[in-house]
């Protein structure tokens, strides 16, 4: 059985502070990009479309464009997560369990992005 030094622990600290804070940097950007992407069609809409101007007052165009940038930050911040957790999770494994190609009888490996490019 293996200790777990204070070394370590901090190192993972510091790894889990670094990946935070670079998807927290991801998501904003993504939310600035997707405020103007929304902002611009939502404001020429009120201004052009007589059904938008009727309908649309400053709150619902506010929450239109607010939505918008709420979602990419979680999602670029998610997918950024996910991916840097996912990338670090085989720098410890085993070399056996970072060869992920499905191995046929008597054949060559298959990987998953040969499989999903077969499909798709």
């Amino acid at each position: 059985m293996s200790t777990v030094t204070r070394a370590y622990l901090d190192q993972r600290l510091a790894a889990a502070k670094r990946c935070s804070r670079e998807a927290a940097m991801a998501g904003a950007k993504a939310a600035a990009v997707a405020t103007v992407a929304a902002a611009v069609p939502t404001l020429a809409s009120v201004r052009m479309l007589p059904w938008a101007r009727a309908h649309l007052n400053p709150t619902g165009q506010a929450l239109i464009i607010s939505t918008v940038a709420g979602m990419a930050y979680f999602i670029v911040a998610d997918k950024t997560i996910l991916s840097m957790a996912r990338k670090h999770s085989f720098d410890d494994a085993p070399d056996h369990l970072k060869n992920t190609s499905f191995q046929m009888a008597g054949g060559p490996g298959l990987s998953l992005g040969s499989i999903v490019g077969y499909v798709c």
